[in-house]
């Protein structure tokens, strides 16, 4: 069989196509910090202009890049400082109702599992030995016992301290040349394709932008509704810990569950002797949930999907999809990826709705 000169250069493409694609999967744990850097310089890069105009050439790249990155990086640490009250407050609180609570607990359930004939009788004096050992070591106790319970999983650990470490790295370097690395890239774009690759790129960054700016709006929103509906239930930590979660939810689901697990613990720590645990799961139960039925089916539709197109069950299909393909990664660059090829698709089905295969 003969192939012509088109079919010959498109099984070329596919061929290079397919040896890209797997060296990326092959390389994937490598590249993450890489491939996280240079969205964060993309999202970065109009600040780092802005003060660039501001400046009027008069402040220099080095400078405006480290302003950028360093209110970057202090947004992050802030993020992550908003679990330093909480943990101020509830580390005594556990060292005062861990007793009551494992007492509580040990005298609610023999009865309840003696219904169905099981009999358990929980050591509730060596249990609350060994709770109150730990909750009472010191600093240097506590990070000893965690190192050595890392000592398993060492590997994953220096993994994430050198993602750690290397991704503001990679931004810093990312933002200084970022206009630099797009020329290049656009040099191995063909001259006669460079108007219609030009015109997608504007599209897609409409699109990204849009993104960007619904996701902020997202997180405003839930970081509002979360510290509002747990201050109704009365919990004292609800403002810290409802900011928490609305920010965190830029990392779909474990942002979610993180806030969710402090919550439960505030709740237990606060009103299980009071009010009892019930109180704490029609807390959880209204605000949590009400909160994931508004983010997942209000809130992400209507300010991210429909700014980028995307229908809300293509918003669901993309973080699963994408989750399923790429783990945790995956989730987070769904919805731009899938705006992206959202523009590919309208851009692919316009030229063929024009072609003469449509029309016969």
């Amino acid at each position: 069989m003969q192939f012509t000169s088109t079919q010959k250069r498109a099984l070329a493409w596919g061929f290079i196509f397919a040896l890209v694609l797997g060296a990326v999967w092959q390389l994937g744990p490598v590249l993450t910090p890489f491939v996280m850097a240079a969205v964060l310089a993309y999202a970065l890069t109009p600040l780092v202009d802005w003060l660039d105009d501001l400046g009027r050439g008069r402040v220099p790249r080095l400078l405006a890049v480290l302003i950028v990155e360093l209110q970057f990086v202090v947004v992050i640490l802030g993020l992550a400082l908003l679990i330093v009250p909480i943990l101020a407050k509830e580390l005594p609180l556990l060292r005062e109702q861990v007793p009551v609570l494992l007492e509580g607990l040990n005298d609610s359930l023999k009865p309840f599992l003696a219904q169905f004939g099981v009999k358990v009788s929980l050591d509730v004096a060596s249990i609350k030995a060994f709770v109150l050992k730990y909750l009472s070591a010191n600093v240097e106790d506590a990070l000893g016992s965690l190192m050595a319970s890392l000592k398993l999983g060492g590997s994953v650990a220096f993994t994430l301290l050198g993602n750690v470490i290397l991704i503001p790295v990679a931004l810093f370097y990312l933002l200084m040349d970022w206009h630099r690395f797009v020329a290049r890239l656009l040099k191995f774009v063909p001259p006669h394709l460079r108007a219609a690759f030009d015109s997608f790129t504007a599209e897609a960054d409409a699109v990204l932008g849009q993104y960007l700016r619904g996701q902020l709006l997202v997180m405003m929103a839930l970081a509002i509704f979360y510290s509002v509906g747990l201050s109704l239930f009365g919990l004292d930590l609800a403002w810290p810990i409802g900011i928490f979660t609305g920010l965190a939810v830029f990392i779909p689901y474990i942002g979610f569950g993180l806030g969710l697990i402090l919550a439960v613990l505030a709740g237990l720590l606060q009103f299980a002797v009071a009010s009892g645990p019930s109180h704490v799961l029609i807390m959880v139960a209204v605000v949590y949930g009400a909160g994931q039925l508004i983010e997942s089916f209000i809130l992400t539709p209507r300010l991210v999907g429909e700014r980028i197109g995307l229908h809300p069950l293509a918003v669901i299909f993309s973080l699963m999809a994408f989750g399923q393909l790429l783990g945790f990664f995956g989730v987070l660059v769904a919805l731009p990826v899938s705006a992206v090829l959202l523009v590919a698709l309208r851009r692919t089905s316009a030229r063929y709705m024009a072609s003469k295969l449509y029309q016969g």
